[in-house]
């Protein structure tokens, strides 16, 4: 991961998903989204949020037209 990558906050990520802060930590403790720890904050990139969000869809986009 490049260093300059951006990153996402708890709080971001809750927003983006509309769901609670604490859920997030729970998924974060539980290893199902990928997360770097930055002193005592949690940061969460795109594309590991990408992956969280796409691994739990409930049907593979394969060939989207556009």
């Amino acid at each position: 991961m490049p260093l300059n990558t951006p990153m996402l906050t708890i709080h971001d990520v809750a927003q983006t998903l509309n769901v609670d802060e604490r859920t997030i930590r729970e998924l974060i403790r539980k290893n199902e989204l990928r997360a770097i720890k930055i002193g005592k904050e949690w940061r969460v990139t795109e594309s590991d949020l990408d992956a969280y969000v796409n691994g739990h869809a409930n049907f593979e986009i394969n060939n989207v037209k556009e």
